[in-house]
């Protein structure tokens, strides 16, 4: 009985410690291992992690946000463990995790403010939420801010400057965040 317990905890530590850690994490992928790939219509990593731990042969996957109307949300299923990657485009995770968003202070990922805009702008394909909080930092009027990731609404990211702040809402769409 012994041995069996021993055998399951090494098998649950190779599998823990393989590629990093073991939840899933905002702004990175795991190439390879890849068995299945699919289109997400909601856009939501949540749903690829749910998928993963209902497939018996998944063993990790990654997850990458809609780039255009041509190439929406996909999500690829992994056989094995591949190493994480740094990649803003994904969100990648071993089966069991679900899905931990990265926090860090005031920025509110897989979030939206809806409401309260009083301007909104498209900003460069490659420009990310540091740009948005930026504009709103340099507007006397601005409360609040939400950046919605290009492919969701728009080919290019867009900016929503607010000058009343709602309250926020789980979006996989948007990071938001309150300036004043």
């Amino acid at each position: 009985m012994a041995a069996i317990i021993r055998a399951a905890l090494v098998a649950l530590a190779a599998l823990v410690f393989a590629g990093g850690a073991a939840f899933a994490q905002s702004g990175f992928d795991r190439p390879g291992g890849d068995y299945m790939s699919f289109q997400l219509r909601n856009g939501d990593p949540a749903a690829c992690a749910t998928r993963c731990e209902r497939d018996n042969k998944c063993r990790a996957w990654s997850f990458s946000y809609p780039r255009t109307d041509r190439q929406p949300a996909t999500c690829w299923l992994k056989n094995s463990v591949p190493p994480r990657v740094e990649r803003d485009c994904c969100i990648s995770g071993v089966r069991g995790a679900g899905v931990i968003e990265r926090r860090s202070g005031p920025i509110e990922y897989s979030t939206d403010r809806l409401g309260g805009d009083y301007r909104y702008f498209d900003l460069p394909n490659d420009a990310n939420d540091v740009a948005c909080k930026a504009a709103c930092e340099g507007d006397k009027k601005c409360r609040a801010w939400t950046f919605v990731r290009k492919g969701y609404i728009s080919v290019a990211p867009r900016c929503y400057l607010k000058d009343k702040i709602k309250r926020p809402r789980r979006k996989p769409c948007c990071i938001s965040g309150v300036v004043r």
